[in-house]
């Protein structure tokens, strides 16, 4: 048993789990080895695809995985579970009722960061999959802190779908041009933050560099992450 470790239930998707280490190492403040955050992840790559199934495209359903992977975790002895995935969210109530430590929340750490970084904010802008946005995760967690949810028009929900497929999870580069054009056409909507509501964009926005109003939910997960190990976040985050 490893000591103080945070389970992380990753593959969804790999390089997605992979920047949330690297955002966890980054954030920490740390000045050797033993001052960071003991992490078992577990990459399951595997997992069925969870856009594809919550809107009906697919009928491999990930929930069972996802369940076994929470419950492997617990058991080598995590005192909490992790998962980078906004999507994948749509199940965190039955993941978080299968296990008995906690299984934090990427929507809440996102909106509550969020709020933090624009005191006053009524109107959260969410780039996100079609999965996501049709689970309306972000939507209800957004009434539920009574806050307007503002999504892309669906011809730019589109491009947000071919830039995280076609682009992030395929490997290939999205310049920065067409990056900013997604979070410009939710602030033309009225929105004054724009959540990164899919860590595909994520790994997309350290890349290529955020603006001040863009919040980043791989973020807001690495930094609650570190906290609940009890190590220490960095201050001039």
């Amino acid at each position: 048993m490893i000591e103080q470790a945070i389970g992380v239930l990753g593959g969804v998707g790999p390089l997605a789990t992979v920047y949330f280490m690297d955002r966890i190492v980054a954030l920490t403040d740390a000045a050797t080895d033993q001052e960071h955050v003991n992490l078992v992840v577990l990459q399951h790559a595997t997992i069925p695809d969870r856009t594809a199934f919550i809107v009906g495209r697919s009928e491999a359903d990930p929930l069972p995985v996802m369940l076994a992977d929470a419950r492997a975790l617990e058991a080598v002895g995590v005192i909490a579970i992790a998962m980078p995935c906004n999507t994948a969210h749509r199940f965190h109530t039955e993941l978080a009722a299968s296990v008995r430590v906690p299984f934090l929340s990427i929507i809440d750490e996102t909106i509550a960061r969020a709020r933090r970084r624009v005191p006053g904010l009524r109107r959260l802008g969410v780039l996100a999959t079609d999965g996501t946005l049709f689970a309306r995760t972000y939507h209800l967690a957004c009434e539920a802190a009574g806050l307007e949810c503002v999504v892309p028009a669906p011809e730019t929900q589109a491009e947000v779908m071919d830039v995280i497929y076609n682009g992030v999870k395929a490997g290939v580069p999205v310049d920065r041009e067409r990056f900013d054009a997604l979070a410009g056409h939710l602030r033309d909507r009225g929105a004054e933050a724009v959540v990164l509501g899919c860590t595909e964009l994520s790994i997309l926005g350290h890349d290529l560099g955020l603006a001040p109003d863009v919040v980043d939910s791989l973020d807001a997960l690495a930094l609650r992450t570190i906290e609940v190990s009890g190590k220490s976040v960095k201050h001039d985050v």
